[in-house]
């Protein structure tokens, strides 16, 4: 043997863990993005609803960072707006399953305000990136509606979802076109 040890090769694993809460940031970002697109050109104006939260403790020992505070109201949706004369309210969610949307990814307060949009002439739809399979659907609002309240199961499974939605079309610019959908869908 010589004057070395020899040495193992050892692999770190290293694993990424992200919040539940935190695994649509991506999506929300290029969602932002888009919606200042179609503001940007004239084509609709959409907002992303800050969430309601009351501030308790500020920790001011580095520039002011919020230690502690909690949520006002329970959040109803992600975006409302206007498009060809129509109020649009919509949700955007997240996933990384690859076959179904689990309906426990909707609170109750969110169905019941989309439900409130349709009855007052709006336009609804949920968003749906499922992010292993790099695909976003638009899905109207009345048929997560009657899933939700039905129960046939406990998700949406992918095939329906590509029944009664439609695909959104990824681009550079803007990241998720879906206008030519609500076109389609809705204003037809």
């Amino acid at each position: 043997m010589g004057a070395f040890p020899r040495k193992t090769a050892t692999k770190s694993k290293r694993t990424l863990k992200v919040a539940a809460g935190n695994r649509g940031m991506d999506f929300e970002s290029e969602l932002n993005d888009t919606c200042a697109y179609y503001q940007e050109k004239g084509r609709a104006l959409f907002s992303k609803r800050p969430t309601p939260i009351n501030v308790v403790k500020v920790d001011y020992t580095h520039g002011p960072k919020i230690t502690e505070a909690y949520f006002e109201t329970q959040s109803t949706t992600d975006y409302n707006g206007v498009y060809q004369t129509r109020y649009i309210d919509f949700e955007a969610k997240s996933i990384r399953g690859k076959t179904s949307f689990p309906l426990s990814n909707i609170p109750p307060q969110q169905i019941k305000h989309l439900k409130g949009v349709l009855q007052q002439g709006g336009i609804g739809f949920f968003l749906i990136r499922f992010a292993t399979l790099n695909r976003v659907f638009l899905l109207p609002a009345s048929y997560v509606i009657d899933f939700y309240e039905k129960k046939p199961r406990s998700s949406i499974p992918l095939k329906d979802i590509e029944q009664n939605g439609r695909e959104v079309e990824q681009k550079y610019r803007p990241r998720y076109d879906f206008l030519p959908l609500v076109d389609e869908l809705f204003l037809k």
